[in-house]
């Protein structure tokens, strides 16, 4: 079943708190482009979880810092942009991963419960914490498949509109073709039997989301959420004067 989720490009926590209540299931942070500093994802990230929310944090870039720090912080999983092709994947989702799996050097603190680690903390963490690699570019998109089956990478967070420039369509307007990349990518992580999460911000998306199996459709966005509110007062405003 596709798990509704919504966007936050800032730690606002009326917000998130309004989503759950609303019966949000999870939250994807928008860290590469919002408006959060470590000191937010340090009180946000376990806020969001007592809440009950599942959070991906979009990180800063796909490098080792940034995924280290969120995962370290409490998130469930860390989408990675930019991820450019299997090998780079193959390094980067190993970030989120420690050894021999991967790469991630351990810290002790809120995921060890502030002591020490064993062996099972490790498996318990490989196996709970995800790594999404984003498919936004041309070789990420030729070589998804590849990509699904490393170890590292537990699914693929599609990027439709980073995806439709660099593919040369332009804008990402929803064309046929932008429908067939997404069915193409859709039946890859289908064949890998790996979960896959779609921005769904139209009536379409989010179809298209629950009838391909996407483990979660990410309904809205903050800024987007708060423009339909205001915009929605305004014509009924504009609709009473009219009327008057």
């Amino acid at each position: 079943m596709t798990k509704p989720a919504f966007w936050m490009s800032s730690p606002n926590f009326a917000t998130a708190e309004i989503a759950a209540i609303l019966g949000y299931e999870a939250v994807v942070l928008d860290i590469e482009h919002g408006a959060f500093d470590l000191s937010d994802l340090e009180k946000y990230i376990p806020f969001l979880k007592n809440l009950g929310l599942e959070v991906m944090g979009k990180v800063l870039g796909p490098e080792r810092s940034p995924i280290q720090q969120a995962l370290d912080f409490g998130a469930d999983a860390v989408v990675i942009p930019h991820v450019r092709g299997e090998d780079h994947a193959r390094q980067v989702c190993g970030y989120g991963k420690f050894p021999p799996r991967g790469d991630r050097s351990f810290a002790g603190g809120r995921t060890s419960s502030y002591v020490g680690f064993d062996d099972a903390w490790v498996t318990e963490q490989d196996t709970k914490t995800r790594c999404f690699a984003m498919i936004e570019g041309q070789t990420a998109f030729d070589e998804a498949d590849a990509i699904l089956a490393l170890p590292v990478v537990d699914g693929i967070f599609i990027g439709p509109s980073d995806l439709s420039l660099r593919r040369n369509r332009g804008a990402y307007t929803r064309k046929a073709a932008d429908w067939d990349d997404l069915k193409i990518l859709a039946e890859s992580a289908a064949r890998a039997g790996k979960p896959w999460v779609l921005p769904a911000w139209s009536v379409e998306e989010k179809s298209f989301a629950v009838q391909h199996g996407a483990s979660h459709a990410v309904l809205t966005m903050e800024h987007g959420a708060i423009y339909a509110g205001l915009a929605a007062a305004m014509k009924d405003l504009k609709e009473i004067g009219a009327d008057g």
